[in-house]
């Protein structure tokens, strides 16, 4: 059985939302920030990066988001969570590429602005800036990269747990999601699934 450890609120939603569409045997294991069982020496053996999610498998421990979802998508082909061919899957992974490396880390500078510095004038100029960073990514998002109705067009794939895990941050640094038209239909179509109504109500329980 594969096991996911996460923490609610995190991006390991968008990992947790996948296993559920793919109709995946699966633990869900919750920890907490609060009490730091990121950093406890249980944890650290199964992930020693000390960060949600995790995926503990047959064949050994996979971390990071877009490696997470991948290997859903492939090792469950017949929930068609991506596609087959080799670019339109490399398509996918450049989408979540890009809310991993560079939006993800936008949104990081506000609660976790202490990763790159120890000075506290910087660290408020450094959150002061989150709001117009995640404008600017979602900007992008919204007007170059989604295609809809789901990310990639008229296909759902494992592009949209993620979208719609980090657009559930966006309130949280202070930008306004309506205004992204696009990107806030898709998160009511998210709300909508099944899938993703089962896995919020067991985060929030």
């Amino acid at each position: 059985m594969l096991k996911l450890y996460y923490v609610p609120g995190t991006c390991a939603l968008a990992s947790h939302i996948a296993l559920e569409e793919a109709g995946a045997d699966y633990q869900a294991v919750r920890l907490s920030f609060a009490t730091e069982d990121q950093r406890k020496p249980e944890y650290l053996a199964i992930n020693p990066k000390g960060r949600v999610p995790a995926l503990a498998t047959d064949r050994g421990v996979l971390s990071e988001t877009p490696a997470i979802l991948a290997f859903i998508a492939q090792r469950f082909p017949a929930a068609d969570l991506a596609p087959v061919d080799p670019f339109d899957f490399a398509e996918v992974q450049a989408f979540n590429a890009y809310l991993c490396s560079t939006v993800h880390i936008a949104h990081a500078h506000r609660p976790r602005a202490s990763r790159w510095t120890d000075d506290e004038a910087a660290i408020k100029a450094i959150q002061a800036k989150v709001p117009q960073n995640m404008t600017d990514c979602f900007d992008m998002i919204e007007n170059r990269m989604f295609r809809g109705p789901w990310v990639m067009g008229d296909r759902y794939t494992i592009a949209d747990p993620y979208l719609f895990t980090i657009t559930r941050w966006l309130e949280g640094d202070s930008v306004e999601p309506r205004r992204f038209a696009k990107v806030w239909d898709h998160h009511g179509r998210m709300l909508d699934r099944p899938a993703v109504a089962r896995v919020l109500a067991a985060q929030t329980a």
